[in-house]
């Protein structure tokens, strides 16, 4: 039978199909040839000795979390209480982007805000939008309307983000165990135990275990430049075909920093996710 493995827990696996849920194990052969099965995978699995036959081909993976046949990862990032975090966030939208899963950014706690800090935050969430990321926030219910239809979407973002609070938000049937941020660390407590695909909105949504460190793995310093928008679509403006934007004379990127058409914060970002492949 095939089936799409829905949970994982240590080394069990649970499978669903339109005839039911199944736990199964994965089959010795795996452990031998180093496969590993993943949330996400559509398999062929033995029904009755409960056992994964076969993992179908992925469209796509991630390492962390560890997820498969991902269509869009929805980064669910805090505003105040933990902070904005923009190098998180930026990374998180650079690796995203280069595993071929759509990102989009959904901002929380815009209620703590102050009218300043509003503005503030008003004009991250205008620059996200300008340069082609859908961006939504949790403060209406109907700003998630069709959007994990048909899909399965990665829910991650930073520690203490509200990504479980979001999950109880959108289906309060699910009753996730939410924490309080921890005000001595300024980081969320690890809440999510496992990784588990669960049913929303006419989709697959998965939750998993927050976390605060990405790495780009397998990526060069051009894949980082590719995958952010605004350093890959200038590029054809600037002096050099190969441009990095960084030491090169005639870049229309480090213009455009100049003048603010680029946050400060990307670009530093940027340099900083260059500089961190040397180390």
């Amino acid at each position: 039978m095939e089936g799409l493995i829905i949970r994982n827990i240590s080394n069990e696996y649970i499978v669903k199909n339109t005839s039911g849920i199944y736990p199964c194990r994965a089959r010795g052969k795996f452990r031998k040839d180093k496969i590993v099965p993943l949330v996400g995978d559509k398999v062929i699995f033995d029904e009755k000795n409960n056992y994964i036959l076969e993992i179908k081909k992925r469209k796509n993976h991630l390492i962390r979390p560890t997820v498969a046949n991902i269509d869009q990862a929805l980064i669910v990032t805090s505003i105040k209480s933990p902070n904005l975090d923009t190098n998180l966030l930026d990374k998180l939208l650079t690796i995203i982007s280069y595993n071929n899963i759509e990102p989009i950014i959904c901002f929380t706690k815009l209620d703590l805000l102050n009218k300043e800090e509003q503005k503030e935050i008003l004009n991250y969430i205008n620059y996200y939008k300008k340069i082609g990321y859908k961006v939504v926030t949790n403060e209406n219910k109907e700003n998630f309307t069709n959007l994990f239809r048909n899909k399965i979407t990665v829910l991650t973002g930073q520690s203490g983000a509200g990504k479980s609070s979001l999950l109880n938000l959108l289906n309060p049937n699910l009753k996730l165990k939410t924490d309080e941020i921890s005000k001595a660390l300024n980081r969320g407590k690890h809440t999510t135990r496992h990784t588990e695909l669960y049913e929303l909105l006419d989709g697959y949504i998965v939750d998993t275990p927050g976390f605060s460190q990405v790495d780009f793995h397998n990526m060069t310093k051009f894949d980082i430049r590719d995958n952010m928008k605004e350093m890959f679509e200038n590029l054809h403006y600037c002096k050099y075909r190969d441009c990095l934007h960084i030491k090169e004379d005639n870049c229309r990127v480090k213009e455009m920093v100049q003048t603010k058409e680029i946050l400060t914060s990307r670009y530093e970002n940027y340099k900083n996710f260059i500089e961190s492949l040397k180390k």
